[in-house]
Order: structure tokens, then sequence, then C-alpha cells
């Protein structure tokens, strides 16, 4: 079960896909379990790296038809020739690339304005001509071609990089000297370069913001010739189901600019396969291929809907492709206008029981078919101080939520509750109407963006490592997971993964990845990809705290202790010898990343961290029966 997240830019989707990372996806009791697939080569390493979340796996025999389905964002990936491994990803069409979502309706060049810091729709008329040739269309013009060179961290060696590969995909242009594409078409970019249609000349492109959770890039060039007799697109509102759709991009097959047609087939709240997330979805039956990721889809007036960016396969389905809407590509940019960069979209931090059955109301003393049972609340978000468990959540900022979990979309549709958080700005305060041992009451709460135990992606590029007398440690995170593999980890490891909690802002499962073979170590030298719990007595918080406690320690052994009471004992004065011979002997530069040479400084507010908090899904793609969700 796994949903994979290929990152393109020359797209095509399996299941779900993208451009620069490449995502595998599957569903199981009515659930999608996605993980991204990044595939990149190193000389060192040649396995994928998972930039998402994966769920355990079932062996092969016990898997069934519908779990081989997979999401996909691709992007048309080259390697160099002198790549030891060249056989790169795969996707379901058999060719080469990563995969990128793209949307089904046709994009018109609209412009975007701004007033009072916000996005305004200009709807002016189609600029289709009347005898539908969109050839000579002015708008196509807006859509770019986007060439990204990749150099993405090597997470089993965190002191250097992975071979670097390169990738195509699709941007547009919305003025301002600004164009948008897919936020993995970029990832781990070095270099990037657009082109424009019919031109010949690349143009050097700076990233400016990146959206992970949107899987949304900002991108500006600076040269004005890139710019000469350019006309930026033009966004339009959300469409209706059956509407037409034009996909326009730079997808594998060619050179040149290519155009598929479609409609809109569904509207709701879907899982992003590059950032781990549920937000709203288009869904339409376009054709898209790796290289159409970020590129735009346009209505009949000409109007840019939304951006493509993945594709769901399954042997069971066909022709399903997904466009990010106008209302999440808005709020993605007025959140970079209001403060200067992205921040990401909030989340209430609860765990949520649906309350169809009629029994079940009654206990809980809820007199109408409305409401959602709160089962957990996460410690990291303010919601623990506001909600209990056992509340049953009735109205999101005076709108009721039924209880399915739902909320009124448009005139006659039904969407997730989740919608309605999605619309809100990290630290906007919303107000809810709760039940609570039968009496109704409304309480006040502000949003943040939700704090993940195990990251999804690195922050900064390059993960957090520490060195001490050969044993490397650094934080868990997902793209570390899918580099190491699965089974090299444990079970017991795996599970805290993916159903543990973050207890306090800041913390992070240290891990010792493995050990350079010393004399100083002797007896170590087969441990990797264990926990480590406490140094010499004292809990650890996340990898700066150990580094802090090793750089304050004046014991005469350094004592770190694993699972089931294992220790490694080092002698100080002998480790502090040995270290930069160690380092020498393996070409490592230095002990740590640049990052833990800042003064530690503890953010967990004296919050306890004995409190075990796990048997709790993390995400909605790991929650068993669809009757919990996270909102």
């Amino acid at each position: 079960m796994s949903i994979l997240a290929v990152a393109a830019s020359t797209s095509c989707f399996s299941l779900f896909s993208f451009a620069d990372s490449s995502p595998s996806f599957s569903p199981s009791s009515s659930l999608f379990h996605f993980h991204t697939r990044q595939r990149i080569l190193s000389s060192a390493h040649k396995k994928p790296i998972i930039s998402t979340r994966k769920p355990f796996q079932k062996p092969s025999s016990q898997r069934t038809n519908k779990e081989e389905t997979q999401i996909e964002i691709v992007s048309q990936k080259r390697y160099s020739k002198s790549a030891k491994d060249d056989r790169g990803y795969l996707p379901p069409d058999g060719v080469k690339g990563e995969t990128t979502r793209s949307p089904s309706t046709v994009s018109k060049s609209l412009g975007v304005q701004k007033k009072d810091k916000g996005l305004v729709y200009d709807l002016k008329e189609q600029q289709i001509n009347e005898t539908g040739n969109l050839q000579d269309a002015s708008f196509l013009n807006a859509v770019v071609k986007v060439y990204c060179t990749h150099t993405a961290p090597d997470y089993s060696l965190p002191w250097q990089k992975q071979r670097q590969h390169t990738s195509t995909g699709s941007a547009f242009m919305i003025g301002e000297g600004k164009l948008l594409t897919n936020a993995h078409c970029v990832e781990h970019g070095t270099q990037v370069k657009v082109k424009r249609r019919g031109d010949d000349t690349k143009f050097v492109a700076k990233v400016l913001a990146k959206g992970v959770e949107c899987d949304i890039a900002l991108l500006s060039v600076e040269s004005e010739e890139f710019w000469k007799g350019a006309e930026p697109l033009r966004f339009g509102r959300l469409p209706c189901l059956q509407d037409a759709v034009t996909v326009v991009g730079y997808p594998l097959g060619g050179d040149t600019i290519s155009v598929s047609k479609g409609v809109v087939s569904r509207i709701e709240v879907t899982s992003y396969a590059h950032g781990a997330t549920d937000l709203l979805g288009i869904q339409i039956d376009a054709a898209i291929n790796p290289g159409n990721s970020g590129g735009p889809a346009f209505n009949d007036q000409g109007e840019c809907i939304g951006v493509a960016f993945q594709v769901f396969r399954s042997e069971e389905a066909e022709n399903i492709g997904y466009v990010i809407p106008t209302t999440v590509v808005s709020h993605f940019l007025d959140d970079y206008e209001r403060n200067g960069k992205y921040t990401g979209f909030p989340c209430l931090g609860v765990l949520l029981q649906k309350l169809e059955n009629p029994a079940l109301r009654k206990c809980l003393k809820v007199p109408s078919n409305e409401g959602i049972l709160v089962r957990k609340i996460e410690p990291t978000s303010p919601a623990y101080n506001v909600l209990k468990e056992g509340d049953v959540i009735v109205s999101f900022d005076g709108v009721h939520v039924g209880c399915e979990g739902t909320v009124p979309f448009r005139s006659t549709e039904r969407i997730a509750f989740r919608y309605l958080i999605s619309q809100k700005f990290a630290g906007d305060m919303v107000e809810l109407g709760i039940i609570r041992e039968g009496t109704h009451m409304q309480v006040k709460t502000v949003l943040n963006p939700r704090i993940h135990l195990v990251p999804y992606h690195s922050e900064g590029g390059q993960p957090s490592y520490l060195i001490v007398a050969g044993l490397v440690f650094t934080p868990l995170s997902e793209p570390l997971i899918e580099e190491e593999g699965e089974d090299s980890l444990g079970l017991k490891l795996l599970a805290k993964a993916r159903y543990s909690l973050a207890k306090f802002k800041g913390e992070e499962i240290v891990i010792l990845s493995q050990v350079l073979a010393n004399e100083v170590n002797i007896g170590y030298e087969d441990m990797g990809n264990q926990q480590v719990l406490k140094f010499n007595g004292t809990p650890i918080r996340n990898i700066h705290h150990l580094a802090y406690l090793v750089d304050s320690c004046q014991d005469k052994y350094l004592v770190f202790e694993f699972e089931e009471n294992f220790l490694a004992v080092l002698d100080r004065e002998a480790a502090t010898i040995a270290s930069p011979c160690i380092l020498k002997d393996n070409g490592i530069p230095l002990e740590r990343s640049t990052d833990l040479l800042e003064p530690y400084v503890d953010s967990s507010e004296n919050q306890s961290i004995n409190e075990d908090i796990g048997d709790t899904p993390v995400s909605n793609l790991e929650i068993g029966f669809d009757g919990l969700l996270w909102a």
C-alpha cells in the first residue's frame, strides 16, 4: 500500500505522479496510503528516497490488486550517461521519468492583480478566437518549459550529496516577473532554467518560495529580455462538473508545447502525494504525462483554473488526473504576500470520528444528526488546551458540520470538513461550536501548521548529523526511511515513525545511523538504525540537544542508551582523540552539520517527554477505516 509521488516537470502519473519525485499510492480499506519517492542516483547509495509518509507494507503474497494502485507526480528526469546505475524510476507506462499532476481544464491567460494584499480574479473577455484555433491563442505563449538540475542529500551519508540529475517540467507566467510551477519540479534544485515557446534561449530562474503541502513553487526571472511581449495568465473561478478543460505543458514525447483536452470529473478534498496533505483538488480525464507537472489547465474562456500536478494509476481506473485549483493557488500567493515567505497551511490538530450511528450520538447527548467526535488532540496543537477528548464539534466559524464530517459546498454539494481549515492562514483564530457532556459551548482556538515528529522533507536541503567517535547520529525522516528501506529499521522504530505524535515543538527521533569502525568503538561496528533514548541518563529531545549534552559532558564515559536498555559506552578522552582520525579516514569534512554549530535553545517549554503518545495514525493515509480522519 503506497502512494507514489513522482515530482515531474515532464509529468506523468502512476496513481498520483509528479515531476521531480516519484510517489506511489495505493488504497486499502477505503484509504489511500502514500509516500513520495524521489529516484536520485548516488555513487554511494542507489536506493530511492521517500520524501513522504508510507504505511506498513504487507507481504507480496497478501497484497490485493487494489493495493497495486499508485499516485504519482511525474517530471521527465534525465541521468548522466556516466552514472553507474542508469535505470532510474520507471513509471507504469515504461518511460523513464518523474510524474507530475496535470489539470484537466484549459487555462486562459489571466493577469494577477494585487488589491489589499489579496489576489483578485480579473475575468476579461475570452482570449480564444472564435475559430477555436489554439495554435494562435496568445495565452499559450505564457506557458514555458522548466529545466532543473537536482542535487538531493544523501540521508544515509548526511555529510554529502547524491549524484545530480536533471528533469524538465512546465510553468506559466502570472505577471510581475513571476512564474508558477510545482514544488516537486524544483525540489533540491541547484539550477533552474526556463525557456519560452518558440525560443531557443534558456534563462536562469530563482525559486522565491516552495509550498510543500500544496506542491506549488513561485519562480522569478530577472532578465528583461525573457519578459518582452509576455502576457501573463489570468486565474478563473473554480469550475463545475463536466466543464471542458485543456491542459497545456511540455510532456514526454517531444520538445514543443502540447495540448490535451478533457472535462472536470470531480471536485473534492484529495491527497496531495508530494506534501502528504489533504487539500481541494480537481479531477479531470485529460491526458497527463511526465513533463506536464506545473503546467496550467484552462477553461473554455481561456482562464487558468489550476495547475497540473499528479495522476492516479490503477488497473481498475483510467484517465484520472489532478489539478491544483485556483483557490489553493491564491492561498499560496496570499500567504507569500502577507509574510514575505511561505508559512504553510494550518491544521486543527485533532483526530475525529464520524457520528453516523444513532446510538453513538444518543450516548454522547447529541440531539440532532450532526457533529464529529474528537478522539485525540495533538499536544503541539493550540487546540490541546481548548478541546477535550469526547467533545463533539458541531460548527466551525458558524458553518454546521454534518455527522459524516462534511460541510456545505457551493449550492448542492458537500465537502470534507478539512476544506474549511485549509481556507485559513497560520495564526488565524477560529470559533468552534461543541457539545461537551450534553452542553452546547462556543470555544476559540488558533490554527497553526502541523508539527511532524518524522518530517516528510528536510528543511534547508541537508539533514542534520553528529559524529561522536565514529557513531553517526541523525534525525529520523521519511526520506531516510525510504533510502534505508523499512526492513532495516525494524518494526518498533517504524511503528514510532508511523504512529507517534510530537509532544513538543522541536522533538525528533534521533537514531544511530551507522558506526564508522575504529579501535575506540570496537564491539559496536554492526549497530545501525537504532533510536538513542538517553545520554548519560538524560532523555534526548532532538539531535541538537544530543550535541549539547555531548559538548558539555565532563564525565569519564560517554554513555548512550538505546532501545531494550542496550548501552554503548565510550571513554570520553579516547573518543576525543580518535574522532579527527576517523573523520580523515572516511573523508568527512566536519564532525557535525552546520546547524548544530549554533547555540542550543530548549524549545520544549518544560513539557514532559515521558508521556507515551502512540498507537495513533499520523495522517489520513494511515487510518484503517473511513470512520476516522485527521483535521
